[in-house]
């Protein structure tokens, strides 16, 4: 599935407006059965577009820190795969590869506030090679900023 047609998009909408809502509620705003909106779900997770779960506001949730990091690569060569490795951290929650000053920004989940971090930056960023360097910045306040926590943090997060 490469892209979602109109109901798909309307499905995922009446979920980001609220992701409790039953099948059988979102049939009636979309028109449909709630067998359909079932299928459509089953077949959007299936394919890896959509994803139910529970989010969390870190300004609200004590015990949570988040931190953007900037990370500049040696080469351009392996960028998807460096992508995938720092993806791949435990307390990432999402990276990108962007244009400007950085090549990968990287958005962590620290649960022992600078500790995870300088944890993160020392021990977990350095077993990926071929950075050159990075920037963290530590986010003090945000709106609307609702997280997925990452499966280490969560483990964390409820100890």
């Amino acid at each position: 599935m490469n892209t979602l047609d109109s109901q798909d998009k309307r499905l995922v909408a009446e979920l980001t407006r609220d992701g409790q809502l039953s099948p059988g509620r979102i049939g009636e705003a979309m028109g449909v059965t709630a067998p359909t909106v079932r299928s459509r779900m089953k077949n959007l997770i299936a394919a890896g577009a959509l994803k139910v779960a529970g989010l969390v506001n870190p300004m609200k949730a004590k015990g949570l820190t988040v931190a953007l990091v900037g990370v500049s690569l040696a080469s351009h060569e392996q960028l998807g795969e460096k992508l995938d490795q720092i993806g791949g951290l435990p307390r990432v929650n999402w990276c990108a590869v962007v244009t400007g000053r950085y090549d990968i920004i990287v958005e962590i989940v620290c649960t022992d506030g600078t500790t995870d971090l300088y944890d993160f930056l020392d021990k977990d960023l350095t077993t990926v090679g071929g950075i050159t360097a990075s920037e963290s910045f530590v986010v003090m306040k945000s709106r609307r900023k609702w997280l997925l926590l990452p499966d280490a943090v969560a483990d964390q997060f409820i100890k």
